[in-house]
């Protein structure tokens, strides 16, 4: 009732409405598909940021961010194939108030996004079973590792195909909504350059290198999974990953490997060290870099920062006879930039280790 009172009233306010329906050139199928894995996507943040009982225990200060992130990481991604509703009564409002140009595609919408909702209560009891009388396994990390890597890639690979304004910033938000979510669950790291300099950092006695390389392997199956995602949703068309413009494989690389070790770098800082540690903002934190990075070099390297990004969009580009070789050569780029991040971390943080504990955290 709300949501059909919210749309009568800016029908009246302008004197004007627009029509519930997927865009120009998009069958139904893609527009359901971009509602349900969004409103998936919503969902599944609320429960995690809102619900959880660890973070209702401790009673988390970033749950309102981490779910409007969500709105903000779908509306510019998804936004241009479906609307980018993401919520039953937002349909079911807009069809209601421009009856006149057309109703009905409520119906499927609200399907697809209850769907969507039932799918995240599923993954929701999956990456949390110490929720439900269960025990936390190897396997529950690695599927959150999947699920963060998989729609930070989607919403890259939508806000580009997409042609957005504000792609930097929607990525970001999507990396920060699902850091929240997930960061106590795995670490949610969701980037192999970050598990690289995680790991060399030494801080996290419980990161081995095996359990590192698992993590990697279920961050690089969630960004190709996502990459097919975003190809099918517009109807097999990707992009090329590489130098932009004029620009040559010297300034990819100076690119890549500076903001690659700023976001690793940052990372270390505020989600590792015990000392400059931020329980609250490092989230916001670590997306930012994402923001920064993007508006930065994305006009000379596309702005990956990451393997599975950049494995992702290789990928798909296979499919319409792109090269993966490029993959390679950006992943050893931001693998660089992670391992030199852990190094200058080391340096900056080495007070933590010299001193004794309970010096460090006075």
């Amino acid at each position: 009732a709300a949501g059909v009172a919210a749309a009568l009233c800016y029908s009246a306010l302008f004197g004007e409405s627009f029509n519930l329906a997927p865009a120009k050139g998009f069958a139904w199928y893609h527009a359901c598909l971009c509602e349900l894995l969004y409103t998936l996507m919503l969902c599944f943040v609320v429960m995690n940021v809102a619900a959880a009982k660890k973070n209702v225990q401790e009673k988390n200060q970033y749950y309102g961010l981490a779910i409007g992130f969500v709105i903000i990481a779908g509306a510019y991604g998804a936004g241009a194939v479906s609307g980018g509703c993401f919520n039953p009564a937002v349909a079911l409002g807009i069809d209601v108030s421009s009856a006149g140009l057309g109703f009905g595609w409520c119906g499927p919408y609200i399907l697809f996004e209850l769907a969507g909702a039932a799918l995240a209560a599923v993954l929701f009891k999956v990456v949390r079973p110490e929720d439900f009388e269960g025990e936390k396994t190897p396997a529950t990390e690695l599927v959150s590792e999947f699920l963060g890597t998989y729609f930070l890639v989607l919403t890259v690979g939508l806000n580009v195909l997409g042609k957005s304004k504000a792609a930097a910033f929607s990525i970001a938000a999507s990396l920060t909504s699902m850091i929240y979510a997930l960061g106590d669950v795995s670490g949610a790291h969701f980037n192999p350059a970050v598990t690289v300099a995680i790991l060399a950092s030494g801080r996290c006695p419980d990161l081995t290198p095996a359990k590192a390389g698992t993590f990697m392997g279920a961050q690089i199956a969630g960004g190709v999974a996502a990459a097919l995602t975003y190809a099918f949703i517009y109807k097999g068309a990707t992009f090329a990953l590489g130098p932009v413009g004029d620009f040559t494989w010297a300034g990819v690389s100076v690119a890549e490997i500076v903001f690659t070790f700023v976001l690793c770098f940052t990372v270390l800082c505020v989600a590792v060290s015990e000392r400059t540690k931020a329980s609250h903002l490092f989230g916001l934190a670590i997306g930012s870099c994402v923001t920064v990075g993007g508006f930065a070099i994305g006009g000379i390297s596309g702005g990956s920062l990451n393997p599975a990004v950049s494995f992702g969009i290789a990928a798909a580009q296979v499919l319409n006879g792109g090269f993966f070789y490029k993959a390679l050569i950006y992943s050893l780029l931001e693998f660089a930039g992670g391992a030199a991040a852990a190094g200058v971390f080391k340096v900056t943080h080495e007070v933590e280790t010299a001193l004794p504990e309970g010096k460090m955290e006075a």
